[in-house]
């Protein structure tokens, strides 16, 4: 697998323009947060750019245009997955930092995240009215379902893209639970000097 990661050193001048992918569920907000504010980047939420309110969403030439003038800043650490938009998100990108987590893990996570936003209502996305309840999520529609449908597919797609030859240009780290994603942050803040 190319470029799997090499843990003991981040390579910080790659960190400048970064994807962080991965299933539903599995803490790439989070991460993706954390990493930002350790490497002083804008934070860029894939989701937030896609979805309007009353969870209208997008139509893709103009979700094309709206995520291609986010990226047009020269770093960011861009969250979010969205296939269709691979052309746009990776034309520049440097990382991609893949959240492989396990089945049971990202499960665990998105039964505790989508409860936790029912409970508390609160809007996921600014002025958009967008939030989880408990209707949604024990309908079609629930983000617990669409990451139990989506996570083999994902497993499989993104061990692909990491082998094939258009993306050479690309380093891909792969994460496979919270213990390394921790031992990445770690080195990233050792080798920035952050406090």
């Amino acid at each position: 697998m190319a470029n799997k990661i090499e843990v003991e050193k981040a390579s910080v001048n790659l960190l400048q323009r970064i994807n962080v992918i991965g299933t539903s569920g599995c803490g790439k907000s989070t991460f993706s947060k954390q990493l930002a504010g350790i490497l002083k980047l804008p934070y860029l939420e894939i989701d937030k750019i896609f979805w309007g309110p009353g969870w209208s969403f997008t139509e893709d030439e103009l979700f094309f245009k709206k995520l291609e003038i986010e990226l047009g800043q020269p770093c960011w650490v861009l969250d979010g997955n969205y296939t269709r938009t691979t052309p746009v998100k990776w034309k520049n990108v440097q990382t991609v930092i893949w959240l492989d987590y396990s089945l049971s893990r990202v499960m665990m996570r998105i039964m505790k995240r989508t409860f936790s936003r029912a409970i508390s209502g609160k809007e996921l996305w600014e002025g958009t009215g967008n939030r989880e309840t408990f209707r949604k999520m024990f309908s079609k529609h629930s983000m617990i379902l669409w990451s139990w449908n989506t996570y083999h597919n994902n497993r499989v797609k993104y061990t692909a893209v990491m082998n094939n030859p258009e993306y050479a240009h690309i380093r891909f780290i792969k994460l496979s639970n919270p213990t390394g994603a921790n031992k990445f942050i770690s080195i990233v803040k050792k080798e920035t000097g952050f406090k």
